[in-house]
């Protein structure tokens, strides 16, 4: 992009909202820096501790706004980023944040850590995708820990034997494993699920991975309390972002 163009691109869009913040006030808004602009090429960039920061803080002040009271814990508990407990009830959730950067399909970095299953039934997952903007409201996914432990090692697994893919092709371990936002479309911004128990929350995951859970080749984790009674899967609804294969039982 040239500087002039540039310029004019990253004037227009502060004309219309604010002055540029990366801007001096000899320069605005002409920054090169414009974060006004999100087809600018000089924006800046945000480092992985910032982008998990700005998720927890984000899922914090919706709580908020729901009548929970939150706390970040700070890293001081494995499992748990944020502790709340709900106003006029009183039921205390585990809050787990995975957070990723505006994308066209957003991926969340579960890891093996992703496919450990509740410890009790009040363990969640909430997974925020940022928007391009830093003002723009974010996606967020409000899911059981049980049901990400088993959307996690399903979706990795059966990519990682798919038996049409040639043999050495996929190699990446489920520690490496990233989590596309699609497999939990039907848990956005579902915060009400968040009053009951997890152990009651209808499993709303894609229709095939419960076919690929009964599946030697894929299955699910180990431990994982599915493979002892493994719960109907809530059909009521398939969801516009589920890839076509996804859709079949």
């Amino acid at each position: 992009m040239g500087k002039a163009r540039q310029r004019s691109s990253c004037r227009n869009q502060a004309l219309a909202r604010t002055t540029c913040a990366y801007a001096s006030p000899a320069t605005a808004p002409n920054s090169e820096h414009c974060p006004l602009d999100p087809a600018c090429q000089h924006r800046a960039m945000t480092d992985s501790k910032l982008v998990k920061s700005a998720g927890e803080h984000w899922v914090c002040g919706a709580l908020a706004r729901l009548g929970w009271a939150g706390a970040l814990t700070r890293d001081g508990l494995e499992r748990t980023d944020i502790l709340a407990v709900h106003t006029a009830t009183g039921r205390l959730v585990e809050v787990q944040v995975k957070t990723a950067s505006h994308s066209k399909n957003p991926k969340f970095m579960t890891g093996a850590k992703g496919c450990v299953p509740a410890r009790s039934d009040n363990e969640w997952y909430v997974l925020v995708a940022l928007a391009d903007v830093a003002w723009d409201a974010p996606r967020a996914f409000v899911v059981p820990r049980d049901h990400v432990a088993a959307g996690v090692w399903i979706r990795h697994m059966e990519w990682l034997t798919n038996p049409t893919v040639p043999k050495g092709q996929r190699n990446t371990s489920i520690t490496g494993s990233r989590s596309e936002a699609w497999i939990f479309a039907r848990y956005e911004h579902r915060w009400d699920l968040l009053e009951m128990p997890t152990t009651e929350v209808d499993v709303m995951l894609p229709p095939r991975f419960r076919t690929w859970a009964q599946d030697d080749r894929v299955g699910l984790p180990v431990d994982h309390p599915w493979n002892a009674d493994l719960p109907d899967w809530d059909d009521a609804e398939i969801h516009k972002d589920w890839p076509d294969w996804a859709t079949q039982p």
